[in-house]
């Protein structure tokens, strides 16, 4: 049973970074490359699951959490230009 979910994951996880390396635009490939950080903490909440070591749960929690921080931390560097600024700049005022 293992098997087959690591075949559909590997699988879909092919077809998402061909997605993230033809994507038209920025988003399209943030997304594509966000869905497979998603699908690499299934296959390792999975195995560690299925293996009885729920320590790899713990470590797939904390990749999710990294995925979600460098989804939004690129998001802001394309709109703003810079990872440091706050809602309002000076040229806003």
């Amino acid at each position: 049973m293992f098997l087959a979910l690591v075949i559909v994951i590997i699988l879909s996880l092919i077809l998402v970074m061909i997605r993230a390396l033809l994507g038209p635009t920025l988003y399209d490939r943030l997304l594509a490359v966000n869905s497979a950080g998603t699908k690499v903490v299934i296959l390792i909440a999975a195995y560690g699951f299925l293996t009885g070591r729920p320590d790899f749960v713990d470590i797939a929690l904390l990749y999710a959490l990294i995925n979600y921080i460098a989804t939004i931390a690129v998001l802001k560097f394309f709109e703003y230009g810079d990872l440091g600024s706050g809602a309002y700049q000076e040229d806003d005022l």
